[in-house]
This record gives structure tokens, sequence and C-alpha cells, in this order.
């Protein structure tokens, strides 16, 4: 009774709301979000980031003209648990799905030809869409949800989403085959892609993504909106078939798709940046750049220098799985600067609440902050608070200020490093400071909270 009676007060709030927002339009004061979420891309794949071999001209654009943020952390190493923290303001140790696969509960499915259990994303989880609806604005997610496990109960419009374009894990087919889809969901009805029919390569996800953000956008420009655009790019199996911008190089045929897949993500950003320039948008629009966790083990991780220097790789809690880009931009009101203030994914609400001015209605018990003044040339202390990541049972990890504990073996001991001085996690200095590691095993699992979905020995519900 208390979450329906409280979801029916939200659901009053927005509606209330949104027909008072959407008489007037974003100003440069409480502009649109758009919030683009790439797929497994590292944090040293692009220009800006350091690479030297990748071609990323509109994303450099967006860093060199806005604020780049060199120490953000995703919401996990993997992406449901990411997003699920992502969406939520919540941290691994406290959300509803911490890892893609549950160890209890949940719904029984097939992953290839494997039998697993997959948690969804509750009705009583307030989203950042549940949060921003109640501020008047439109909210549409394109393409990527990955939070709906296998309950078709669970999908964007059921979670705080207006509008949903894009791909499911409750409906397999959805997203087949990968990058050429010949289904797609348009809201909640499953379409079809003529153009791709019988295999054939015509449209690529990525600019079909595209292009449904930008009819979401046309169709919203008289009101504030938040998009949530997620691509797939660029995620394994690597399957683009326009690699022109690195047919010269020597690289394995894998190399150049990984490369083109990103380069190919970039321009069609550059579309829709043009798109809002050409509505006469882009001053009052926040765009934000990020990527879900850090490069697979399928990428060319040497070869491209994909995770830069940091250790570790997508599934790890070591920096390279969970360390990731984060670009913000707005002409006019975002100051170009690069920042080295730590930042996460559970930031992200509270601080989008904050920019619309309805951080009254955020949920109890988040962990993120708004850090709202370091995206408008402000300053910020964000670093003397405990960052926490877990794959329950599994790895764990901390980051408090310089320091960070992380283990990536069940039931080992914490490492510890400076990741000031030591930002590749290569010399464990746990031996040398026992009591900071007692002190960081304290506040660890203080933040772990228990889940019936991934239950722990000892553990009561």
């Amino acid at each position: 009774m208390y979450y329906s009676g409280l979801l029916a007060t939200l659901g009053l709030l927005a509606s209330t709301t949104t027909r008072a927002a959407q008489k007037q339009k974003a100003t440069p004061e409480r502009p649109n979000i758009i919030f683009i979420l790439a797929d497994d891309m590292g944090y040293g794949d692009l220009a800006c980031y350091g690479n030297p071999y990748m071609k990323t001209p509109n994303i450099d654009r967006l860093a060199a003209t806005g604020t780049r943020f060199t120490q953000c952390y995703a919401g996990s190493g993997i992406s449901s648990p990411s997003r699920c923290s992502l969406m939520t303001g919540k941290n691994s140790g406290n959300t509803t799905i911490r890892d893609n696969f549950c160890e209890a509960g949940g719904i029984v499915g097939k992953k290839g030809t494997a039998t697993i259990r997959r948690m969804n994303i509750l009705p009583t989880d307030t989203t950042i869409a549940t949060v921003l609806r109640t501020a008047g604005y439109r909210t549409c997610l394109v393409n990527k949800w990955h939070l709906d496990g296998f309950n078709p109960e669970a999908t964007p419009l059921h979670r705080g989403f207006d509008e949903f374009y894009g791909w499911l894990i409750s409906t397999p087919e959805s997203n087949s085959p990968y990058y050429y889809p010949y289904w797609r969901f348009n809201n909640d009805k499953l379409t079809t892609i003529e153009d791709n029919a019988h295999d054939k390569h015509v449209k690529h996800n990525t600019d079909i993504s595209t292009q449904d953000a930008i009819g979401f956008i046309n169709r919203n420009k008289n009101n504030p909106f938040f998009l949530y655009l997620a691509f797939d790019a660029p995620h394994e199996p690597y399957i683009i078939d326009n690699t022109t911008w690195y047919d010269d190089e020597s690289w394995s045929m894998n190399t150049k798709r990984y490369a083109s897949l990103i380069t190919h993500m970039d321009a069609a950003i550059g579309r829709l940046l043009k798109e809002l320039d050409r509505l006469n948008l882009r001053k009052n629009t926040l765009v934000i750049f990020a990527s879900d966790n850090g490069a697979a083990v399928q990428a060319p991780l040497a070869e491209l220098k994909c995770n830069a220097s940091l250790r570790g790789r997508k599934g790890m809690l070591y920096e390279g799985g969970i360390r990731v880009p984060l670009i913000v931009n707005q002409p006019g009101k975002v100051p170009a600067r690069k920042l080295t203030n730590i930042v996460y994914f559970p930031d992200m609400m509270p601080t989008f609440a904050a920019l619309t001015g309805v951080s009254k209605n955020l949920p109890q018990h988040i962990n993120g902050i708004s850090i709202l003044p370091l995206f408008y040339g402000k300053k910020l202390n964000t670093d003397n608070r405990l960052l926490y990541w877990e794959f329950p049972g599994k790895q764990r990890a901390a980051r408090r200020g310089d320091w960070k504990a992380v283990t990536i073996n069940p039931n080992a001991p914490l490492e510890l490093y400076n990741i000031k001085e030591d930002m590749t996690e290569s010399h464990n200095l746990a031996d040398k400071y026992p009591e900071m590691v007692k002190k960081f095993d304290t506040e660890m699992k203080a933040m772990h909270k228990p889940s019936p979905n991934w239950p722990l020995p000892g553990e009561n519900f």
C-alpha cells in the first residue's frame, strides 16, 4: 500500500507539473538533458582521453568546449548493474540489480544455450525518468535498457519513461541480428525494419537509434525533455560494414571494426548535435557523454590501448573496468575545463533533480550527491566520501580520496592502492597500511545491503 500510494502521488505530481512545464520551453538555466551512453567503451578509447588512433572529432569537440572529468566511475564493471546505478542513484551494494545474472529469485531464461536467472528493476525503484517527469520533462529512452531481465512488465514505459525505441532482454528477437536488427520496439509495439529483412545490412543500429533520438527531439522541441540515448557501440560482436576510416591501417579486421563502431557512433552524435543547432536548442540543452564500463576482453585492448594504462577490463573492479569518460557540454553555461574530482554514476539522479528544481522528490537512501556546481564552473569537494562497488560474494571495491581498496577474487584479502600516485594499481600497499585496510573493510561491509537475489552466507531476509 505504501509503495502504490507513493507511485500514485508521484504520478499525479508528474502529470500536474508536466502540464505546467510544457507551456514553456527549456531555458539555459533549466535546460533539456541528453545523456548519451556508449556500451563497453574503454577509458582510453577517445582521442580527447589520449588515444592516438581513434577518430572521434565530435566527441572531442564536446570535450574541448565543455568540461571533461578524468576520475569518473561507472556504476559497475558490467552493463545491467551499472545502468541500474545510473538510473536509481544507488551503488551496487544497495541496488536491485547487482550483476547481469542473479543467484536466486528473478526470472529464469536463456542466454544462448545456458539457463540463467536475471533480476529486473522493480516498480518500487525510482528512476531518473520518474524524477524528471515530476519536473515536467518529457522522458525518452532510445535503444538499450537492459534492466528488464526476463520480465516483460519491467520495460522503460513501466519505469518512468514516456517513450521508448529500442530492444529488450525479455524479447530477445528485438535485438536480432545485433547491429542490423529486423525487429525493434516502437514504444510498446514490436515493429519490423524491412530494410534489414533476410539478414540484409542496410540500416545500422547506431543510425536507427540516432534517427529515433532526432525524432523525439523534434516532437518535443517546444517543451523540456530528457533523452537517454544508450548506444550499443562498441559492444561485441563487432559488426559494421563500413570501415573506411581505418582501411589503410595494418590492423586485424576485428580491430578495424571495433574502431569503426566508435567512429561511426561519433559521426551519429555529430548529426544529433547538428539537429540541435538547426532547431536552435543547443544553448538550452545539457549534453552528457559517458560509457557504461570499461572495454571488454574481446576488444583490441593492447593494440588500441582501449583502457589506456589502467589495470583490468570490463567485468573487473580494477580501474580499467569502472573508470570511464565523462564529458559535459552546454554552450555559454558549462566552461571549458578538465576536472579531477571523483564522481560516479549515482551522482546523476541528484544532479538532474537539482538542475530541474525537484530535489525534494528524490527517493531516500540514494548514494549519489548533486555535482551540479562542477558542471557550471564552481568548486565542490567530492573526494572525501566513500564510493563503493560490488559483485556480491565475488568482487568488491571502494574509493576515498587518493586511496582505493579492491579485491577481484572471492574471499581474497583487500588490496590497497594510492590511485593518485599509482593509477595503474601496480603497487599493493595493504601490508604497509593495515589499519587503513581494516577501516576500508569495515566501511565497505556497512555499504553492503543484503539482497535476496544475491544471498551471502549468514544473511537473512
